[in-house]
């Protein structure tokens, strides 16, 4: 799997931890990105579909 590597603002890190570990949503940082890409993805396709902006192959 490549890797990236961004800089986020420290009080949108911070928020994204309250989500991660024991108690949290996600069992680290790297899954709580992978899912929101994926959740902001499906909502453009979503708004590109209503628009009639999408290819029709997808």
């Amino acid at each position: 799997m490549p890797k990236i590597s961004v800089e986020v603002p420290r009080e949108l890190l911070e928020d994204l931890d309250e989500h991660v570990g024991k108690d949290g949503k996600f069992v680290n940082r790297s899954e709580a990105v992978r899912a929101s890409v994926r959740k902001t993805l499906d909502i453009l396709d979503e708004v590109d579909a209503r628009h009639g902006r999408l290819d029709d192959d997808e």
